[in-house]
């Protein structure tokens, strides 16, 4: 039986800085793949989350059947808020506090990312850094990073990683200046990225697909980039450019 504390946590996770929420199968196998321990895990179908567990997750199967609870319909639906969900599973685990700082004194490239607007993208994004192994993801404004979709769209891989958010573009630029680390920005202006080495400590910035790096940002960058494509192709989506920069030397 779900209890009152477990209810109520699930549902202030969606606005709580301290929690991520989980929404399905796929992200939760992530987290705690890489350290997260469930605070709450609901499903609506119980065994046929476990037959899941057993056939795309056995390594974290018995981590995450020991806690999971099952509740009726009514309840599912009132913490989903009725939307379906990827599979039958939600739930909650804690969110590292991370700062802007943190990012950039791990060993790695960081992507940094100025005012992303999609959460589905900048979700993409995190599991590209993830998968590449970077010292991770930092926003500069924009959307959340840790927003419930954006945890979905990178199926979990936050806690993979190390993600912040910074207020503006000015306090990530000092951040990374006090860092030591080299600034490149992405820009269709730039230098061929096919003949540039971006360096393994790098902090690439890639901007929004219609306008680009800010004048801000463009001017504190140490160098500019661009990704050589087709004539007539005007941008890439911001997770599959990411994705270029995050394997490139």
């Amino acid at each position: 039986m779900l209890s009152a504390e477990a209810a109520a946590l699930l549902r202030r996770a969606r606005r709580d800085p301290g929690l991520v929420l989980l929404e399905g199968l796929h992200a939760l196998k992530h987290a705690v793949r890489f350290g997260a321990r469930p605070r709450a895990v609901v499903s609506p179908d119980p065994a046929a989350l476990r037959t899941l567990l057993d056939r795309l997750a056995p390594d974290v199967a018995g981590t995450i059947g020991a806690v999971v609870v099952g509740v009726d319909d009514a309840t599912w639906r009132g913490l989903t808020d009725g939307r379906p969900l990827p599979s039958p599973c939600l739930a909650v685990v804690d969110r590292p506090a991370v700062t802007g700082a943190d990012v950039l004194a791990r060993p790695g490239r960081v992507l940094l990312l100025e005012a992303p607007r999609h959460l589905g993208n900048l979700g993409a994004v995190v599991r590209v850094a993830a998968a590449a192994e970077l010292a991770g993801v930092l926003v500069a404004g924009g959307a959340d990073p840790w927003h419930p979709t954006a945890v979905r769209a990178a199926a979990g891989l936050h806690l993979a990683t190390a993600v912040a958010r910074t207020t503006t573009t000015a306090e990530v630029v000092a951040d990374v200046a006090a860092a030591g680390r080299p600034l490149v920005g992405l820009d269709p202006d730039g230098d061929p990225l096919d003949g540039t080495e971006l360096g393994p400590d790098a902090v690439v910035a890639l901007g929004t697909e219609r306008g680009g790096l800010s004048p801000g940002l463009r001017a504190a960058v140490a160098a500019l980039v661009a990704i050589p494509m087709r004539v007539g192709v005007s941008s890439l989506n911001l997770a599959t450019a990411a994705a270029v920069v995050a394997y490139r030397p």
